[in-house]
């Protein structure tokens, strides 16, 4: 093709054809290279920012586990204990509502909020007192009403019919802002009320939200997506238990576009079902690009949802030398043509894209599989040094998940005073023994211990020397005990302990060991004296499949016995439980 009047003119001499010839290999090599380079560079971001965000997703999420989730636990034993039972079912019973309100007080101390409330579902009273316990002796403080638009907290809670469930609210009776753990209280299906504490709103943000971290920023939203917590305490939606979702202030509002918010409705939907932990993906916020990583944490009934700006986190322009240098590299090479630009830039990028691969396999130790001198060289070992660096991080983060997994799973099945089992843990010790009973032929024992007279202790030298006495009660019946047999707190005053490989002869024996190591020794309690204890225990031998309500339920019966025949004594229910039982005699009076 001819343009008329245009005239292009060539020089003749070779080395002017040369310089044009390499100026084009140059331009040639140079537009497929730099398009390379910054694909390696946005892939790196992208890659390490994805690998960083899915770390933080579980570092936050095992945070507000921690911060939240002693909480639940304690809520949740709360609700579950007899004297609070006792009291829902009969609030008119002075004695009863005595040992509920006693049972309240004793749970406060242990609440990081020092506070409770309670409502009993039958007269719709709500009671409450807080860390400067302003309302003993008049806990009461109003009666819910359906017909009241701020009681419909209570009333949507206990439409839930069971477990805990957590708010975000302002009690406008009470005039505090919290996050609220409601629990359900229940004797089978029959709800009895609900019951629990709350954690300041103001201070949960700033020991879990509100943490210094550059291009971070972490949200917490319930299953509808209203914002729980967030730095910002106008994003934060109240009273979300009781608006239509219409009203809410929603993690949906936040973002741009409609593709997006069913794309996080999607994460959420795939973390909640617990097919994976994390789940993250590139969003638009306020006109911005965020990596929008979604975490579940299931006891609790929240997601944490972390925004991460990936441009502040790894700085593209830290890549602007090597890019420069990698330019001058390739004008230098430009006199070896095509050879040696693969020789020496392309193949050297295909092992740090090999790097790369690994590394998003997981492996952060990645050698530098470059260590020349130059560009690509120094882009490798820069490489090399950030992996290593997020591998620290990782195996850091990954250590403290595992050191709050711990903590979490010894606050689900030790018991916090006394540092034995709690109810829960010996649920699972009585089904793993049971089957190892089974298997070898073994015999096993339960004793139901209970402390006599406990509540004239409680009365006489305060709740502070019950708790010594409760301490030192447990010591002394593990003391008795082999290695293998496990120990428990029941409940309350009441212990439970389950015999290996036993009969009725050595579970007497077992019995007639901890009336001794109790009552033959008095319990020291400070600058208020001393006190002798006493216990009162009933024991069976459980048949082989007999479940464990069953067996604690015919060792509760022998236990009555013992109370009934004067206490200091145990009795045994006889191997064929036929409602005979064989009364022993106390060995200490």
């Amino acid at each position: 093709m001819t343009f008329p009047g245009l005239r292009l003119a060539f020089p003749n001499g070779l080395r002017a054809r040369f310089l044009i010839f390499t100026f084009g290999v140059m331009v040639a090599v140079a537009v497929p290279a730099s398009a390379a380079f910054l694909w390696i560079v946005d892939t790196t971001v992208v890659k390490l920012g994805t690998l960083f965000a899915e770390k933080q997703i579980l570092f936050d999420r095992y945070r507000g586990l921690e911060s939240l989730m002693r909480e639940v636990s304690l809520a949740e034993t709360l609700a579950r204990a007899p004297a609070i039972l006792e009291w829902a079912e009969d609030e008119a019973s002075s004695e009863k509502a005595e040992r509920g309100l006693a049972e309240l007080e004793h749970y406060r101390l242990s609440f990081k909020d020092r506070s409770y409330f309670a409502v009993i579902h039958g007269s719709g009273n709500y009671y409450f007192n807080d860390s400067a316990d302003s309302f003993a002796g008049r806990q009461l403080r109003y009666v819910v009403s359906p017909d009241q638009p701020r009681d419909g907290w209570y009333y949507r809670t206990i439409a839930l019919g069971s477990g805990c469930h957590l708010n975000v609210d302002h009690d406008d009776n009470l005039s505090v802002t919290k996050v609220w753990i409601n629990c359900i209280i229940r004797r089978g299906a029959t709800v009895l009320g609900v019951i629990g504490t709350g954690v300041d709103l103001s201070q949960f943000i700033r020991e879990v939200v509100d943490i210094p971290q550059t291009g971070v920023q972490s949200i917490f939203i319930d299953r509808s997506g209203a914002v729980q917590a967030h730095r910002d305490p106008r994003l934060v939606d109240f009273h979300s238990l009781t608006k239509d979702i219409r009203a809410k202030k929603t993690i949906f509002r936040l973002l741009d576009t409609e593709a997006d918010r069913a794309r996080i409705a999607e994460m959420m939907g795939e973390v909640a079902s617990h097919d994976v932990l994390v789940r993250s993906n590139f969003m638009t916020i306020g006109g911005r690009q965020f990596l929008v990583g979604v975490g579940y944490l299931d006891r609790l009934g929240w997601f944490n949802v972390t925004l991460m700006d990936v441009d502040l986190i790894i700085e593209r322009r830290l890549f602007t030398p090597i890019a420069l240098l990698l330019a001058a590299i390739l004008a230098a090479a430009a006199g070896l043509m095509s050879l040696l630009f693969k020789n020496r830039v392309l193949d050297r990028l295909a092992r740090l894209e090999t790097s790369m691969q690994r590394v998003e396999g997981g492996d952060f130790l990645v050698p530098a599989v470059d260590r020349g001198n130059d560009e690509i060289g120094r882009l490798s070992v820069a490489f090399g040094a950030m992996a290593k660096s997020v591998g620290s991080n990782t195996h850091v983060l990954e250590a403290m998940v595992r050191e709050r997994t711990e903590k979490l799973e010894r606050l689900a099945y030790f018991d916090a005073l006394t540092e034995i089992c709690n109810r829960r843990g010996f649920i699972d010790a009585y089904g793993q023994e049971q089957n190892r009973a089974q298997r070898g032929g073994k015999q096993l024992g339960l004793l139901l211990i209970d402390l006599d007279r406990f509540k004239e202790v409680n009365d006489g030298f305060g709740h502070q020397a019950g708790d010594r006495i409760i301490i030192e009660v447990a010591r002394r019946i593990s003391s008795t005990l082999r290695n293998y047999d496990v120990s428990a707190r029941w409940g309350g005053d009441e212990f439970i302990v389950l015999v290996a490989d036993c009969n009725q002869a050595s579970l007497s024996g077992i019995a007639a060991k901890m009336l001794v190591a109790i009552a033959g020794e008095k319990v020291q309690l400070g600058d208020a004296g001393e006190i002798e204890v006493t216990i009162s225990i009933g024991a069976c031998l459980p048949a082989g499949p007999e479940s464990l309500d069953a067996a604690v339920a015919r060792a509760d019966g022998a236990l009555y016995a013992a109370k009934r025949a004067g206490r200091n004594r145990f009795v045994i229910l006889e191997a064929a439980g036929h409602g005979k039982t064989e009364l022993t005699a106390p060995v200490v009076d």
